[in-house]
């Protein structure tokens, strides 16, 4: 019997032991996967994308030849991580990171971001070129699409699409699509004129936010210089309270679409088109471009004044005149070199209180 308990004793003691031993090898074990140098000698970047996880991620890395071990990560994000959320996007990595430090950086979600800017006066056309053209964006709005249908699918309230997302700078990570981004602009847009329409001046000739933000875009088409915009809005906003024609090259440009090639000519003044400001009375049925948010302030706090015209000078600002004679002069002096048929904008038609010319 004693025997058969020191016998017992000894096999306990060796299972204890090797037990220790075992849990003291893998204990460096995981260490060693942990601390181990990330195999890369110049930064490069580990996608995450929808669906992956952590399994996923750290046998693509060995496979790549970037880790070793990686079931011990594996196991470690098990024990240690379980309630991490495994961040869908793009993670920088970097010589000198190891295993514990990209295991911090997934843990933060510390995802690479891209940025796309979609700049002041640009067209919705010009807009969707620029989301076309972005680095690691899903494309899910083909550029064969019409901005109808782009509408329609985004579910905007409004067919035509102009001048309803709002220029800015946005970010976004590897995962994220053109529709999510125009989503973001169109939120913008909407908040951005809310909170100008809010601020309105009293006695305007513009009677809805959407208005606001088709006078907004022609300013914004008009404005080379920042610091002109309200007298510009100015200029408009008399010109729609006299019952004026606004008579302004961009809303010309903008009906004659692909026709137009860099050149306005007098014909094309003459030709009707639902943009033609020197054929139609008051604003055009839509915005001709994405204003920013001082060109929609500028709308609907115009600066005062008496000058019902301007031409510009070449350098991109003006010179505001309050009449023909006044503007005519401006013209002589600053388009003289200009071609024949070259007009300012506004350009030199008067007319009276009731819309007709003098």
């Amino acid at each position: 019997m004693k025997s058969i308990i020191k016998t017992a004793v000894y096999l306990l003691v060796f299972i204890v032991c090797l037990a220790g031993a075992v849990a003291a090898w893998g204990f460096f074990t995981l260490q060693s996967a942990l601390n181990q140098p990330l195999e890369v000698e110049v930064v490069d970047v580990l996608d995450v994308p929808p669906g992956s996880t952590p399994a996923r991620v750290f046998s693509s890395l060995e496979q790549r030849g970037i880790i070793e071990r990686a079931g011990w990560v594996r196991r470690y994000w098990q024990w240690q991580m379980a309630d991490t959320v495994l961040h869908v996007g793009e993670y920088r990595v970097e010589p000198g990171m190891d295993v514990r430090a990209l295991l911090d950086r997934l843990q933060r979600g510390d995802v690479i971001q891209r940025s796309i800017t979609l700049v002041e006066g640009w067209n919705f056309s010009q807009f969707r070129d620029a989301l076309a053209g972005a680095e690691r964006l899903e494309q899910t709005l083909p550029r064969e699409w019409s901005n109808q249908k782009v509408a329609a699918e985004l579910d905007l309230s409004r067919s035509h699409p102009e001048g309803l997302f709002f220029p800015d700078t946005y970010l976004y990570t590897l995962g994220m699509s053109d529709r999510d981004i125009l989503r973001r602009a169109h939120q913008r847009m909407q908040q951005e004129l809310a909170d100008a329409w809010e601020q309105r001046a009293d006695g305007l000739p513009i009677s809805t936010p959407y208005e606001a933000l088709i006078l907004a875009s022609i300013i914004e088409k008009e404005t080379g210089m920042a610091h002109e915009r309200g007298e510009i809005a100015g200029v408009f906003t008399r010109r729609l309270q006299i019952g004026m024609r606004l008579q302004t090259d961009p809303t010309v440009i903008y009906g004659m679409g692909e026709n137009y090639q860099g050149r306005i000519r007098r014909d094309d003044l003459r030709r009707p088109t639902p943009y033609n400001t020197y054929t139609i009375d008051g604003l055009p049925p839509t915005p001709i471009a994405m204003p920013g948010r001082e060109a929609l302030r500028a709308a609907v706090n115009p600066a005062p004044g008496k000058s019902l015209y301007f031409v510009a000078r070449g350098d991109g600002s003006h010179v505001f005149s309050e009449t023909l004679q006044q503007h005519n002069r401006a013209v002589r002096n600053y388009q003289i070199n200009r071609a024949a048929d070259y007009r300012s904008s506004p350009p030199p038609v008067e007319r009276d209180a009731n819309g007709g010319a003098e």
